[in-house]
């Protein structure tokens, strides 16, 4: 986080709540009338957005003014674990034939025609 978010936000913030990962979200405490009040984040560890949270992410883009709750964050046995984004590291995905992966994919099946101007 820079000086600049962090004096930002002593001066013009107030911290409305947090999410499980850690992440603190702000509203600025007086707003020109006639708009909405700012909304940020800051994160808990590196700045990286695809950790907030569906409901927190709804709230921060003024979709909803609810403030979400532990039931909103609610995580369901079906959804995977936060994974970062893996572009750029050793574990990012490289489809077969893939200059990184051997560069050799299988050959083609021969089904392909071209299209033909008549």
């Amino acid at each position: 986080m820079t000086i600049g978010t962090r004096l930002f936000t002593l001066l013009k913030g107030r911290q409305v709540g947090s999410d499980s990962v850690g992440n603190r979200y702000f509203v600025e405490r007086s707003s020109v009338e006639g708009r909405r009040a700012k909304r940020w984040v800051l994160y808990n560890g590196a700045a990286e957005a695809s950790e907030v949270p569906a409901a927190w992410h709804g709230w921060l883009h003024g979709r909803t003014d609810e403030m979400p709750t532990a039931e909103t964050e609610k995580k369901y046995e079906w959804q995977k674990d936060h994974l970062p984004n893996q572009t750029g590291t050793a574990n990012a995905y490289r489809p077969p034939g893939h200059v990184l992966s051997g560069g050799q994919r299988a050959k083609a099946t021969g089904d392909y025609e071209p299209w033909q101007p008549s």
